[in-house]
């Protein structure tokens, strides 16, 4: 593929497609399952009750009268319960489409943060009832009994070291932590956790009173990790493989947009097969030295133009504030496209977008995929003029639909975006969807404004870049 031609103008505006009518340049991403998420939920729902009715059922009253039998059944329990829980955390990252397009990255990882103190909490309280149970049992100290176990018991010191990977993950993810941390140490201590399940399996197979000898039930449990190891195999690793190898994308170009903000194009083979909606990111590696070993976020700033893609960054951390020297050629690995801030989940066909900063990004890529004959309002958030990305090419986008574009520049105390100011600048906001991206306290003030004018949830879509 050559890169000597020089790539398109994406600031020039293209006529809306028809809807229904895909276009001979693109082949357009189809609606989400709606019902995917529900059906993945009762799946996780059975899965537990499978688990418990586990634990339950191999403990016997004998066991629970005898002493510290009460110990060592809850710290079963909760080993199993609180491994489990680890599983399905690591099924709500794993990048499985269907769900994924249906609910959105953002929420998932929401639910995969909220999640994550329970198994924690379960994991702990398994390694001190049973180590507290068989203490009872053989009437000796917990120390003993501790030191007992990593010097007698198969896999139980790789399981210990294990939970310590896990509890280090759990540390760096209280927002206090995570916000003080680059985006690169908390990605690298997260993939720690592969290994940490890893450890800690064996363990549970060769001394879990629910598996020693209970044939069918250990293989019902080796079953259930091998298919959430082969979920996060597929779809993280060998789909976005083979992705990136068909497609082929290599940097063709990088542009300044603003201070700190720069927008790459690359360009591939066969984008008009690539099924992504305006709104949707993908994660990106470049890879050359001292990129290659991460993939970070980033939102398409324009509909593809095969064979060129477009994507904007701002300078937040070492990885985005190196992209203004990438060279160019440089050849890119790509997971995604991921996320539900499409127009695919739209309801009615007058919209209001609002973007904020970088947050501006996805809000004209998705501007430029709504189909014709819908109607369109845009409100841009920015404490200069110079962080409203992409104002000329938004300017003519909402011409086309007849829409007017608003700017709040300032300081939230000199310029208020509450609900108020939001009823005079779209009067029939209440009638129309509203898209919200941007930093995280800008949605959730502007998510409060708009639930104080009444509108329902399902017509209010936000995503936000916190990670």
């Amino acid at each position: 593929m050559s890169t000597a031609v020089r790539p398109p103008d994406f600031a020039r505006a293209r006529r809306p497609p028809q809807v229904g009518k895909p276009g001979p340049a693109r082949r357009r991403r189809r609606a989400p399952f709606t019902w995917a998420p529900d059906a993945a939920g009762a799946l996780v729902g059975l899965g537990m009750g499978a688990v418990l009715a586990l634990a339950v059922m191999s403990t016997s009253v004998g066991a629970l009268r005898a002493p510290g039998g009460i110990a060592t059944a809850l710290g079963q329990l909760f080993g199993l319960a609180g491994t489990y829980l680890l599983l399905v955390m690591l099924l709500l990252i794993a990048r499985f489409p269907w769900v994924e397009a249906a609910v959105g990255q953002d929420r998932l990882l929401h639910w995969h943060r909220r999640l994550g103190a329970w198994p924690i909490g379960l994991l702990v309280a398994h390694a001190i009832l049973v180590t507290w149970g068989y203490a009872e049992s053989a009437r000796s100290g917990l120390g003993h009994q501790a030191w007992l176990f990593l010097r007698s018991y198969p896999d139980v010191l790789a399981a210990v070291v294990g939970l310590g990977l896990i509890l280090v993950a759990g540390a760096t993810s209280i927002r206090y932590a995570r916000r003080r941390m680059r985006y690169e140490t908390w990605w690298v201590v997260h993939l720690y956790t592969y290994l940490a399940l890893a450890l800690s399996f064996p363990h549970q197979l060769a001394n879990g009173q629910s598996f020693v000898g209970h044939p069918l039930a250990r293989a019902v449990w080796a079953v259930i990790w091998a298919a959430t190891a082969g979920v996060v195999l597929v779809f993280r690793v060998l789909v976005p493989l083979g992705r990136s190898l068909y497609y082929g994308l290599r940097v063709v170009d990088v542009r300044d947009e603003a201070p700190g903000v720069v927008s790459i194009v690359c360009a591939g083979r066969r984008l008009e097969r690539l099924a992504v909606s305006g709104g949707q990111f993908f994660q990106w590696r470049f890879l050359k030295r001292g990129m290659w070993w991460q993939a970070h976020p980033y939102s398409l700033s324009a509909l593809p133009r095969p064979p060129y893609l477009r994507f904007t960054v701002k300078a937040n951390g070492d990885h985005s504030a190196m992209l203004h020297r990438v060279p160019k050629g440089t050849r890119l690995f790509i997971e995604g496209p991921y996320g539900a801030f499409t127009p695919q989940v739209r309801r009615s066909d007058r919209l209001l977008l609002v973007g904020a900063g970088v947050g501006i990004t996805p809000i004209r890529a998705l501007l430029e995929d709504l189909p014709r004959g819908v109607t369109a309002d845009v409100i841009l958030r920015g404490t200069s003029h110079a962080d409203l990305l992409f104002r000329p090419e938004l300017d003519s986008l909402v011409s086309m639909r007849g829409g007017t574009v608003h700017q709040l520049v300032g300081s939230r105390h000199e310029v208020a975006a509450d609900a108020r100011a939001l009823a005079e600048l779209v009067p029939d906001i209440a009638s129309r969807d509203v898209y919200i991206c941007g930093p995280e306290g800008f949605n959730q003030e502007f998510l409060g404004a708009v639930r104080l004018l009444g509108l329902p949830e399902r017509q209010v879509h936000h995503e936000s870049f916190a990670f």
